[in-house]
């Protein structure tokens, strides 16, 4: 009499384990996506960086308002110079021009020069006037100098280079700043500034450390 062999039953739960063990491991493409986020955000905005820190270790002389008033308040206040605008400004279109001579072929290109100077211009002296109207803002607002302001403190000089290349260089602003590459930005930048003024504060070249 021949025995009756049964089917082993199906390991359903393993096969359900391992299932959903493979499909919440990230995919290469989506780390290698990642990367390529964070390497071009962090490539792209460099100018815009050296030129808000520069501006610090420049600044000095002349305010650019020229300790006028409006309704009795400053309009910008004596730490906005002229020197520091231009410096700035100029230490970080340097900045660029540098990257577009030597950057590699995996990241993205400011463009050949001379063409790559007008988004270079546009995002350092664009930075450099975001943070002349967030003075312009809290000197409205009644804050003194030194005074936070958080969000404003952290993003405008940000937010005013993007504008800037924005009207000036759209197709190249939209083809760059992709929108996962502004929110990757948008987060990381508060916390360099934050940082970055309490190492000025350290080393004596900012009032305030924030």
């Amino acid at each position: 009499m021949s025995r009756i062999i049964k089917p082993r039953a199906k390991d359903h739960g393993n096969s359900r384990r391992r299932g959903r063990g493979s499909h919440d491991r990230p995919t290469d493409d989506a780390k290698g996506w990642n990367m390529s986020v964070i390497a071009t955000a962090i490539w792209m905005i460099l100018p815009v960086y050296v030129a808000n820190a520069s501006a610090v270790l420049v600044g000095g002389g002349p305010p650019i308002d020229g300790g006028r008033l409006w309704n009795g308040k400053p309009i910008l206040g004596r730490h906005k110079t002229w020197r520091g605008l231009l410096g700035g400004g100029a230490i970080g279109c340097c900045c660029g021009v540098v990257q577009a001579w030597v950057a590699p072929a995996w990241l993205p290109s400011f463009g050949g020069l001379p063409f790559a100077l007008l988004p270079l211009l546009c995002l350092s002296f664009g930075a450099m006037f975001g943070d002349a109207l967030g003075s312009l803002i809290k000197r409205r607002m009644g804050k003194s100098e030194g005074d936070p302001v958080r969000g404003l403190d952290q993003l405008d000089f940000l937010l005013g280079a993007w504008f800037l290349v924005g009207v000036c260089c759209p197709r190249w602003f939209l083809g760059n700043f992709t929108l996962p590459v502004m929110v990757f930005l948008l987060i990381l930048t508060p916390g360099l500034h934050v940082l970055s003024n309490i190492i000025g504060h350290k080393l004596g070249v900012k009032h305030v450390p924030w």
